[in-house]
């Protein structure tokens, strides 16, 4: 087996191709990146006969495609912004595919990768990916759901790269149409720092406010539980709190539409040269905790009780006292190895079903998921409540 890791000198998908050397069993992983000095320090890293280095520009699809040709599968670790062009040579080259956006760009494939026999997987992470295991774990546990609240810290400096960036900026774009919850039925657009609720995250994290987010798990949840019901569902996210900060006064301030000003006769965006500053800047790349925290709650019924299931996930520390997973690698990893582990399971047909799937449809047993993660020392926590006992006759 042979896996083409697109973007593979990022900080996240080196991540992703570490666990692929450690964990899987593909005979050639494939370092593919734009940038060479980064791709072949990579290489040079992991160590391994298995790992190559292939420059590649999405940009040429046709030179793409041909570079594609004969993978399994392609792990896209590129922005956002790119993922409708790499799906395309993904389908085009007939590899399985997975990303970690899943922002809807990949559906006009969806023909293309069931004619080939392949798999996509649009959007799986931590989160996007893993949240959706953790609410359906709950909810296969249930006969009916009234509820589901997917919540999530994201413990990292604002900017430590430019697809980070990126990702900040587009959640909070007050102009963005995906903003929705699902409630009663429909999907309702919410403007950003919508509907904000305090949440519970596990230690060292601890309590903060939250407000909803655009993020995949509000269609693919829906379309996953119609058959019990479900009602309402919300995402939710935070980053440290002065990033949360930031991001509230750019938008307070307008500069998150990202209008163009005049610097020394030159038309730029505003958000652009913050973004850059960002990038650039000590501020921009530096924060005191470091990590990813889940927290999901689903409320349902099951033989006529109330039934509340809060689901939560920890990981090693970030503070050195284990080996790999310090400072930044303790994001960095927990977004990289559900990742990883996705890839490696779609590539050895434990994926069944064909074309752009989402991560309900892809992993139904999460529990075999579970088990995954507990070996790279990521754990899944559960905790159930009854909130009312069955009505008496």
């Amino acid at each position: 087996m042979k896996v083409f890791c697109l973007g593979g000198a990022g900080k996240i998908a080196r991540e992703a191709v570490l666990d692929l050397v450690k964990f899987s069993s593909f005979e050639k992983i494939t370092v593919a990146d734009y940038n060479e000095e980064e791709g072949r320090k990579v290489v040079e890293w992991l160590n391994d006969p298995r790992v190559d280095f292939v420059k590649v520009n999405v940009h040429d699809h046709q030179d793409t495609v041909e570079k594609m040709t004969g993978y399994n599968i392609v792990m896209d670790g590129t922005t956002i912004t790119l993922n409708g062009k790499t799906t395309a040579c993904i389908a085009e080259a007939g590899c399985h595919g997975i990303n970690l956006n899943g922002f809807g760009e990949e559906d006009a494939y969806h023909e293309e990768f069931v004619k080939n026999g392949k798999t996509c997987l649009p959007g799986f992470g931590m989160t996007p990916g893993l949240t959706q295991l953790m609410a359906m774990h709950a909810a296969n546990q249930l006969d009916a759901v009234e509820s589901v609240r997917v919540s999530h810290g994201s413990y990292r400096p604002i900017a430590f790269s430019k697809s980070i960036t990126e990702t900040t900026t587009y959640e909070y774009d007050p102009e963005l149409p995906g903003r929705v919850v699902y409630e009663n039925g429909e999907f309702v657009q919410v403007p950003p720092f919508a509907r904000p609720r305090e949440i519970d995250l596990p230690e060292p994290y601890g309590k903060g406010i939250q407000y909803i987010i655009p993020h995949a798990e509000t269609k693919t949840l829906a379309k996953a539980l119609k058959d019990k019901g479900v009602q309402l569902i919300e995402v939710r996210g935070t980053w440290p709190e002065q990033n949360m900060r930031l991001v509230r006064a750019l938008f307070e301030y307008g500069i998150l539409r990202n209008d163009k000003i005049k610097i020394n006769g030159t038309d730029i965006g505003i958000m652009d040269c913050i973004s850059q500053y960002l990038y650039q800047s000590k501020e921009g790349s530096e924060t005191e905790l470091y990590g990813y925290a889940l927290h999901i709650e689903v409320i349902g019924e099951k033989n006529g009780q109330k039934m509340k299931h809060v689901l939560t996930h920890t990981h090693p520390k970030s503070d050195g006292s284990v080996q790999g997973w310090e400072g930044l690698r303790a994001y960095t990893r927990n977004v990289a190895i559900p990742f990883a582990i996705a890839t490696e399971m779609i590539a050895t047909n434990k994926v069944v079903k064909t074309g752009i799937v989402i991560p309900e449809e892809a992993f139904i047993v999460p529990e075999d998921f579970f088990k995954e993660l507990e070996k790279r020392g990521i754990l899944v926590h559960e905790k159930i409540e009854i909130l009312q006992e069955p009505a008496r006759v």
